[in-house]
């Protein structure tokens, strides 16, 4: 039995243009590295080498002379210009999909995709003009959201979802999907306490890694907290509260869910592989050793002393991670409210066995 199509498919096949999908995924991909820019600019502290918007010391950003690129400057203002190569690859893939016969839902997210970018060049001047560190984490979360929508756009056009059909979905574990979705969505939350901690543009809170000042539930009562900032005083690093020490806290006790939920995701995948489409088997080999990478990043950044590159990596990595998250919800997603007839080489073996009697 061949491929069909679901009665409700995401395009029309015929009329389908190929290099479409390639150029959502090519948006995807400059969104990876544009969020690497924003972090690099954080790490960096050079929000503010350029304290002017939308102009770069007084020039228009497109014609500010390369010979001034120096410092902080060169990070916020190649941020900038990514940004506003974002902006215009967007605007291109809004109206490429309103002009193609992609299904409407897709079309919607579209123009909501470039709905976002808007804000979010928007909001990154605020944060300049402004001054506020509570618009440069909504600005870090909004960029995260618009990374997903570009990566759920680039999906709903590939092939493997346009091959989807409706009469497989008692072969896929409900379990999975919920467990994707949930997990999908504790990485999100963590990239905002990310972003929290990035924004204070303070020293690290908790020096030490996997301990927390020796322990491994921190005291934080007001004597303990002295006692901290007298330690922190003699190494030349700024105070710390109790509250951003309990924020870094979260941050570590959500990434050992991430990673806990990764690892079970990944071994609800092994039990049930007969049954499980071979794609979703390696998306899940991939998804574990994103996570594993990104909590040695997370310790490396403490070790290093939150040292720039390292601190980078692991923005860009947990925006990665949150892609493949949207990436393996959504096939899921998929797979359990369609269903799906793959091509025979891609069935898992017992519905082939199943398909074939």
């Amino acid at each position: 039995m061949g491929a069909r199509i679901s009665a409700n498919p995401t395009v029309t096949d015929r009329h389908f243009n190929p290099f479409l999908p390639s150029f959502a995924w090519f948006t995807a991909a400059a969104t990876v590295l544009l969020i690497c820019s924003g972090g690099m600019v954080t790490s960096k502290n050079a929000g503010l080498a350029v304290p002017d918007w939308p102009t770069t010391f007084g020039y228009n950003m497109f014609f500010f002379p390369v010979s001034k690129w120096i410092g902080g400057i060169f990070f916020e203002h190649t941020h900038r210009l990514i940004a506003s190569v974002i902006g215009f690859l967007t605007i291109i893939l809004a109206f490429w999909l309103w002009r193609s016969n992609a299904a409407g839902w897709i079309k919607t997210l579209g123009w909501a995709s470039l709905g976002a970018v808007v804000l979010q060049g928007i909001l990154g001047g605020l944060r300049v003009t402004l001054l506020k560190d509570q618009i440069g984490i909504f600005h870090a979360c909004l960029a995260q959201a618009f990374l997903g929508t570009i990566v759920l756009i680039a999906l709903a056009l590939s092939s493997i979802w346009r091959r989807m059909a409706g009469n497989a979905a008692q072969f896929l574990s409900p379990s999975l999907a919920i467990l994707a979705v949930f997990i999908t969505g504790l990485i999100y939350a963590q990239l905002a306490l990310g972003a929290t901690m990035r924004h204070q543009h303070r020293d690290l809170a908790i020096m030490d890694f996997p301990l927390a000042y020796g322990q491994i539930i921190p005291a934080t009562d007001p004597a303990a907290i002295a006692k901290i900032n007298q330690a922190r005083d003699a190494q030349a690093v700024s105070d710390v509260t109790a509250g951003q020490i309990w924020l870094q806290m979260a941050h570590r006790f959500t990434a050992l869910l991430i990673g806990v939920g990764i690892g079970g995701f990944w071994l609800l995948v092994r039990r049930t592989w007969r049954t499980t489409p071979r794609f979703l088997s390696r998306l899940a080999n991939v998804w574990l050793a994103l996570v594993i990478a990104q909590i040695g990043l997370g310790a490396w950044t403490i070790w290093s002393n939150k040292a720039a590159d390292i601190a980078t990596a692991h923005v860009a990595l947990g925006a990665i991670t949150f892609a493949m998250g949207i990436i393996i919800s959504a096939l899921t997603l998929r797979l359990r409210s369609v269903g799906t007839m793959l091509a025979p080489r891609d069935r898992p073996a017992q519905f082939a066995e199943t398909t074939a009697r």
